[in-house]
């Protein structure tokens, strides 16, 4: 662990730090080709040119939202992640005492076979389940099951925020998703007067560890204090929710390690377990059974819709009967729909995919003249499934390194005829 001013630029299985004074990803300078392309990904300005050389860093880890879209963009690989908990989970999972408990996001099931030849995007939920098994995970639990938690929740949360519209102390509108953490941080750090627009509700990571150490607790028998629990995530950005102190509800610390896809996928293959061969297994029912709408949070617009499920049916009185409202999928930018309730009448909403799109939205609710009622961010762009913690697209680096030289070549020739 390298510690600097405080500032911690690289730790295993950091406890009883802040987490804001963590550097979850950073550059590193040997292997920064100056190419500006982690610069011209970052939602914030975090990471910037230090030196003459144009070689990059984060300069500040407070205006670094840990999203990650940095390293998963550089075609060069200089960029790496700052905590790791993967050593203290391979010891945890040897230990008698301590009951090691697997909490993985939807995302993680869509990406975590492309780390084992299988197509993008394939569904491995199942042999992820198995595979959790072999490494010795004693409980398998399933963050989708606190995605229907939130749904039910956040809906709900929005229905009453639509009711109570004009009575004294009505909580505001738009309500924002809180289910994204660098979003999160993202309005705690620049639009602290928006936070009441923030739903209240936690993130299904941030429902699931506190529900494992007592609903779980009590259903398997196992003390709480014996629990270790483990949120498998798609996004670098969880690893600093998983750190938050005021994560305590259930009277233990709720998330006591977090790793994203490709860490799984490294602990899979140093095990040795052939993943392929795996046959599926179903998580654990107290806490493993999920909707469909609950799979769909892994996408930008997915929370939208299956929140909007719920209200469409809570303000109506009716029967959904066709559950997809596609008009808010989004992939990319903003998207803004209208949805007909019966009964109610029409309510506006905005899908938003990547941070530096929120701006704009941002200023107009900041001056009270937002048409929304409900608005989903996600930080990375097409949301989680594209986060900063899923496999590395070879294809992808391939496609940059060929534009990042396209770009030094173009400014080599204006060099050349100045």
């Amino acid at each position: 662990m390298k510690e600097m001013e405080g500032v911690l630029y690289q730790t295993n299985a950091p406890t009883g730090v802040d987490p804001d004074n963590i550097y979850f990803v950073q550059v590193d300078p040997n292997k920064c080709e100056a190419c500006g392309t982690c610069e011209e990904v970052c939602g914030t300005g975090a990471i910037q040119s230090i030196n003459d050389e144009g070689i990059h860093a984060v300069v500040n880890p407070a205006a670094c939202m840990n999203c990650g879209q940095c390293l998963v963009n550089c075609p060069y690989g200089a960029i790496y992640e700052g905590v790791s908990y993967v050593d203290q989970i391979f010891e945890k999972l040897k230990d008698p005492n301590t009951v090691v408990v697997s909490m993985p996001a939807p995302a993680v099931r869509y990406g975590l076979g492309e780390c084992f030849g299988y197509p993008t995007g394939t569904y491995v939920g199942g042999k992820m389940h198995a595979a959790l098994k072999k490494l010795g995970f004693d409980l398998i639990y399933d963050n989708e099951w606190t995605a229907d938690v939130t749904i039910m929740e956040e809906g709900t949360e929005l229905v009453q925020r639509v009711k109570e519209q004009g009575k004294p102390k009505a909580r505001p509108l738009p309500q924002f998703t809180s289910c994204c953490p660098g979003w999160v941080k993202f309005v705690e750090t620049f639009y602290p007067d928006l936070i009441p627009n923030l739903s209240s509700c936690k993130s299904p990571i941030g429902m699931l560890g506190p529900l494992a150490k007592t609903y779980g607790s009590h259903e398997s028998h196992v003390p709480a204090k014996k629990m270790y629990t483990v949120s498998i995530m798609p996004c670098i950005a969880k690893k600093y929710e998983g750190m938050r102190p005021e994560l305590a509800d259930s009277g233990y610390h709720d998330i006591d390690a977090t790793i994203d896809t490709r860490e799984l996928a490294y602990m899979i293959k140093k095990a040795g377990i052939d993943f392929k061969s795996l046959p599926d297994v179903k998580p654990d029912r107290e806490l493993g059974e999920s909707t469909g709408g609950a799979t769909i949070f892994g996408c930008s617009g997915g929370v939208m819709e299956a929140a909007l499920r719920l209200g469409y049916e809570v303000l109506s009185g009716e029967k959904l009967k066709d559950p997809y409202i596609k008009a808010v999928r989004a992939s990319s930018g903003v998207k803004a729909a209208s949805v007909p309730i019966p009964n109610f009448g029409e309510i506006q909403v905005c899908v938003v995919s990547g941070l530096a799109n929120t701006i704009p939205i941002l200023e107009q609710v900041r001056q009270g003249n937002s048409p929304y009622a409900f608005i989903e961010v996600m930080t990375c762009p097409g949301g989680c499934v594209n986060g900063g913690g899923q496999p590395l697209d070879p294809d992808l680096r391939a496609s940059l390194f060929k534009n990042v030289m396209a770009r030094v070549n173009r400014r080599y020739r204006m060099r050349q005829t100045v």
